[in-house]
């Protein structure tokens, strides 16, 4: 009997969805709008840095580094100016963001050993001035030993050889890839905010229409009111997954090394959570647009504390610490891990352990306060 009345309520529910076109855009449409919009526009790759050079040397050997900075594809060589005043302004403007200068006897001094240049850093966008500084410096480095060889060549002489050699292997991710990073990052941000929102709004909604008595004089109990409104969300949570798994694999191409069923299994333990967060938020909130704030004042800073587009480790010790009451920053571990690292259950299973935990007292708390609320 008692299946019957849940499968009227997630009927009802999944009957109001696709009535409502608003939550249907934003639980169909919106997902893939994000996954687009972070895996492109949302990259810490940086490329094609606008570089102003003022070359004083005009020689062969200042074209070569000139070439050297353009190869390596993190520069590109927009501006060539006659002073000082020129490269300032065009940084000052935002349309160079690296002045290279190479003095007058740079030919005689790199013959010589001993040449320098000038590289001058626009340090307002640490980012990008961070990756041109250290890029600038390998490219110097590289260029350095290139010319060491040749002159080495040229006499004779055995090319010198550096005291210490690092030979680097990149697991995972070898082309440094962001898009592998935000993507699984995506199928959590979405699993939080679109089941915590939907769940939510939807029994509030029931509340400001005055639907919700009518269900507590039928003879449905409390608990199979919560489930069947929460089954269809969860339904949806899983659709959304996959649709985002679909198109990462084959649109940004992420690989999926780990085993699909526990990524499911993973998914819905962290599922119960942001459902049970929704269902709490419904019992505070008397209006939809009080859910919404509610659900956001949770949502907001779960993304920034959990390591979503930060690392937690370059956060101070404080926020660190209030992280580890975000189940977000469990799931994004898990996902990560399953999709890149392709890891089994006893490398994630102190994250699982905690989602589980996270979930079941969350979604406990809920239910009890909804109860109440309804009696």
């Amino acid at each position: 009997m008692f299946n019957s009345r849940i499968y009227s309520i997630v009927r009802k529910e999944f009957v109001q969805l696709f009535r409502d076109p608003r939550t249907l855009a934003l639980a169909v449409v919106i997902p893939i709008v994000q996954l687009f919009l972070l895996g492109y526009a949302a990259t810490s790759d940086v490329r094609n840095v606008s570089l102003a050079v003022w070359d004083q040397s005009k020689t062969t050997e200042s074209r070569q580094l000139l070439d050297a900075f353009q190869a390596s594809s993190y520069f590109r060589i927009n501006y060539f100016v006659n002073s000082s005043d020129e490269y300032q302004a065009l940084i000052e403007s935002g349309d160079a963001r690296v002045a290279l200068v190479i003095p007058p006897d740079y030919a005689q001094r790199l013959f010589d050993g001993n040449a320098k240049v000038l590289l001058i850093l626009d340090g307002s966008d640490a980012s990008i001035g961070g990756t041109a500084l250290s890029t600038a410096r390998l490219v110097g480095q590289s260029f350095g030993t290139k010319i060491l060889t040749q002159q080495a060549t040229l006499s004779g002489r055995s090319a010198p050889t550096p005291p210490v050699e690092v030979r680097t292997q990149v697991w995972y991710n070898p082309d440094l890839n962001s898009a592998y990073f935000m993507i699984p990052g995506v199928i959590g941000m979405i699993l939080s905010f679109i089941t915590t929102i939907l769940t939510a709004t939807a029994i509030v909604r029931e509340r400001e229409r005055g639907t919700i008595e009518q269900l507590i004089v039928t003879p449905i109990r409390s608990w199979e009111l919560v489930l069947g409104k929460l089954l269809p969300y969860v339904i949806l949570a899983f659709v959304e997954t996959f649709e985002v798994l679909i198109i990462g694999h084959f649109w940004f191409g992420v690989p999926i090394r780990g085993s699909l069923s526990l990524i499911v299994l993973t998914s819905g333990i962290f599922i119960m959570s942001s459902l049970g967060i929704g269902l709490l938020a419904s019992t505070i909130a008397n209006t939809q647009q009080e859910a919404m704030l509610t659900v956001m004042m949770y949502n907001l800073p779960s993304i920034f504390l959990s390591g979503f587009f930060f690392p937690l480790e370059a956060m101070p010790q404080a926020l660190q610490i209030v992280s580890y009451a975000i189940p977000l920053r469990y799931f994004l571990v898990v996902i990560r891990s399953l999709l890149l690292k392709g890891v089994g259950i006893e490398a994630i299973q102190g994250e699982v352990i905690a989602l589980t935990i996270f979930g079941l007292v969350i979604m406990t708390l809920a239910a009890l306060r909804f109860r109440k609320r309804l009696d």
